[in-house]
């Protein structure tokens, strides 16, 4: 199982690490044709510079898995991002929701490794 999450642990922050370091320096192009729902949600969070917030928040994320520090705190950081993606893909481009299919899987697999270390999170006092 420590094997595992090792290769899952590095997986994800590399994914990440893609994803937020394409966009800074952007590596990837934009598509010529998109949704309507696409455009005009990249409208609206371009208007409060949301993207970048966002990505720094993966860059950050990613470099502490693939360093394997703070695993447990990056993977409760990085959860609501990995829900907004798999809504976001759902309702505005269903076609391309592979990849946060995996990040959700990847996440997931992550937090129950990690699970005993959240039983704090959850406990009623």
């Amino acid at each position: 199982m420590k094997i595992a999450l090792i290769i899952i642990r590095t997986l994800m922050g590399l994914f990440l690490l893609f994803a937020s370091v394409s966009y800074f320096f952007n590596l990837m192009k934009v598509p010529a044709v998109m949704p309507e729902p696409v455009l005009i949600y990249n409208k609206g969070i371009a208007v409060a510079h949301i993207l970048t917030i966002v990505k720094s928040i993966e860059l950050i994320c990613g470099l502490l898995l693939v360093m394997g520090r703070f695993a447990t705190l990056a993977t409760v950081v990085i959860f609501p991002i990995t829900i907004n993606i798999i809504l976001f893909h759902a309702y505005a481009d269903p076609a391309n929701i592979g990849g946060g299919i995996l990040l959700l899987a990847l996440n997931l697999f992550m937090a129950y490794y990690y699970r005993k270390n959240y039983v704090s999170l959850f406990s009623v006092k």
